[in-house]
């Protein structure tokens, strides 16, 4: 017992403990090396190319296209009369967000209908905004790639993209969608494609565009008046 008590005290004597001062450097350093971490992060998490940070997306998640901008009330309820939606229609809304175009379509117009995003976050806001609006039961929304959104099945498609983003869509327009079907875009056009309506609310644009009847030869650049499809620019997923 002795010769170990001996040996502790010899051990202790050569493993220091750190002064007052030292310790306090060290725990110094350890903060600022987490407030550079939780700036970096911060920094991260606002950038507009990157989903909305949450405990799932906070280190990952895909990058955007177009970065969320909300719609404002008056300019949605023009959308919705460019967009001639009634009772029954099926909506199907491109770059969701939380939702509230296709919210206020069923709860104005009685339509039903899909929204999309990239976004999970985003699109568990736009479920947690149409139960409090009473209308879940009517519309649903999925985190998922416009591009590969099935849209055969709209009466009317909304969206709030970009040029290129839209550009990009205008093939799968014409090859999907039926003719007749309202196309309703906020604040950007489709390029060389002439709007049937152009209208403005709160100094924001919204274009109205139906699929025409010969929707495979205006894909395909085939008619005369049809407009001219350019290269994909844009990534995938808005």
């Amino acid at each position: 017992m002795d010769k170990t008590r001996a040996d502790m005290q010899i051990w202790c004597g050569m493993v220091r403990m750190p002064s007052p001062a030292a310790r306090i450097r060290i725990v110094a350093l350890v903060l600022a090396v987490l407030a550079l971490g939780l700036i970096a992060l911060g920094g991260r998490c606002m950038l507009p190319t990157m989903v909305s940070c949450s405990a799932t997306t906070i280190f990952g998640g895909p990058a955007l296209d177009v970065p969320y901008k909300s719609t404002r009330r008056e300019v949605v309820a023009l959308m919705l009369e460019l967009g001639e939606i009634a009772p029954g229609d099926t909506v199907i809304d491109l770059g969701t967000g939380d939702g509230r175009i296709l919210i206020a379509a069923a709860r104005e117009r009685g339509a039903q209908g899909l929204g999309v995003d990239i976004d999970p976050v985003l699109v568990a806001q736009a479920r947690d905004n149409a139960r409090d609006a009473g209308v879940a039961d009517r519309v649903r929304f999925e985190a998922a790639d416009l591009f590969e959104t099935d849209l055969r099945s709209a009466d009317v498609v909304t969206m709030y993209l970009l040029p290129e983003v839209n550009l990009r869509l205008r093939p799968r327009l014409f090859e999907q969608l039926r003719p007749g079907t309202r196309v309703v875009s906020h604040a950007f056009d489709m390029g060389d494609w002439k709007p049937e309506k152009v209208a403005k609310a709160g100094g924001a644009t919204v274009y109205l565009w139906r699929i025409p009847e010969r929707a495979d030869s205006m894909a395909n650049g085939a008619d005369r008046d049809a407009p001219t499809v350019g290269p994909a620019t844009a990534r995938t997923g808005v």
